[in-house]
């Protein structure tokens, strides 16, 4: 029986297919480019289930609204194909199915099933973490790392998603352990430097994590847009807490923004990025506006809350009229959302948004009586502890701006050492 290299039991594939399933595999572990390769893969050999499940879980992280589209024709072709399918397969398949449906809950029972059976599946555990990630479940994330760690205590990035997951859950003594044990087995992996910067960040110890996160650039190689611009993104962080946003702003232009434009992650990190150093002062000249032409395909992008808070606010700091009409979609999708995630929408992501929107056009005091009720919850919409960081900014800038020092002083205060660079 073939095997993967983390030793799947995979069904009999052309040894070019056999390539491209260990890149996907590899590659999304690693967040490189190489795991794109499954797509020219599942071109030339449209008879194995596999690497059309793999070409689908790709498209699924478009996290656009043509993503589950272009996703379901290689659902399609891997449905053909899976009579030839072993049963652990047959199983990502049937997480695929769940995906692309958007059944939540059966997506997580059955990749929840995959690790207990197949533990070494960790493109299945990645992205069942990618999944609880995004509804703001850090408890689940480190449940499912721990369980298949054992097993996989060999692999580094193992070590990275748990010391991840650790962080978010406010164990940083053990996130620190564990992206260091990840780095040991393998000093570029980018999971691990991401969660070592957490740790930094959250501890207040922002020279010592600027000098550890510089110092992990020469091996950025390979990786994709998300993860590079992601990297640089947190060192940017780093040098506008130490006062230095001139030069944050040069790796706004030179690393954070620029690599795909198109692409979801890369747009929010821009948002994020451009949104604080405009809060610490510094002049941002036109670039709202060159960054509300490329938002402005997200007009009725509703994929995610974490995501369209931050395009909400992006087109609306541009001053474009798109802002109005993806207000409108929150609006709608807030009761038309499905029962997993319509109390979010409606209760979190929808008086966020009209938050952000008046805190972009100057009602500082709508800005902060919406945003201050949802603050609390805001976990529920996904993203990190550094991510969200960016509201409790808004809403400390709000409140300061509409004449409540009282309010301001204490969002400061439960911002901590994240909103340095923003005081």
């Amino acid at each position: 029986m073939r095997r993967d290299y983390l030793n799947n039991p995979i069904s009999a594939v052309a040894e070019a297919t056999h390539a491209a399933i260990d890149d996907f595999v590899g590659g999304l572990l690693a967040y490189e480019t190489r795991a794109e390769r499954v797509l020219l893969a599942a071109e030339k050999d449209p008879d194995c289930c596999l690497v059309n499940i793999y070409a689908g879980f790709l498209w699924m992280l478009l996290e656009a609204p043509e993503g589950a589209q272009r996703a379901t024709r290689y659902l399609e072709a891997a449905e053909l194909a899976a009579g030839n399918a072993n049963s652990r397969e047959r199983l990502n398949l049937a997480l695929l199915r769940a995906w692309i449906a958007d059944d939540l809950a059966a997506a997580l029972q059955i990749a929840d099933r995959i690790s207990d059976d197949f533990p070494h599946d960790l493109a299945v555990v990645k992205l069942h973490h990618y999944l609880e990630f995004n509804r703001g479940n850090s408890p689940e994330m480190l449940r499912v790392a721990l369980k298949v760690m054992r097993a996989n205590d060999h692999v580094a990035h193992m070590h990275g998603m748990a010391a991840f997951a650790y962080e978010q859950c406010h164990r940083l003594d053990e996130a620190e352990r564990c992206a260091r044990a990840a780095l040991e087995r393998l000093p570029k992996e980018p999971w691990a430097q991401h969660a070592l910067a957490h740790v930094h960040l959250t501890r207040a110890e922002v020279d010592e994590g600027a000098s550890t996160l510089a110092g992990f650039e020469a091996s950025w190689t390979g990786l994709n847009s998300f993860m590079l611009t992601h990297l640089w993104w947190h060192l940017a962080l780093f040098r506008l807490a130490q006062g230095r946003g001139a030069r944050a702003l040069d790796l706004y232009d030179q690393h954070v923004w620029g690599v795909v434009k198109s692409y979801s992650q890369d747009q929010i990190g821009a948002v994020s990025l451009l949104a604080r150093l405009e809060l610490a002062g510094v002049d941002v000249g036109e670039r709202w506006q060159e960054l509300g032409a490329h938002l402005a395909a997200r007009a009725a992008d509703t994929v995610q809350p974490f995501l369209t808070l931050q395009y909400l606010y992006g087109l609306a700091r541009a001053g474009r009229a798109e802002a109005e009409e993806l207000l409108g979609a929150v609006r709608r999708r807030s009761g038309e959302a499905p029962a997993y995630c319509r109390a979010v929408w409606h209760e979190v992501a929808l008086p966020a948004c009209e938050g952000l929107y008046a805190h972009a056009r100057g009602d500082y005091e709508t800005a902060w009586r919406a945003l201050g009720t949802v603050l609390p919850r805001l976990e529920q919409i996904g993203g990190s502890h550094a991510q969200r960081g960016l509201f409790d900014q808004i809403l400390f800038d709000a409140a300061r701006k509409c004449g409540r020092p009282v309010e301001a002083r204490k969002a400061l205060e439960r911002h901590g050492s994240m909103l340095r660079g923003a005081s």
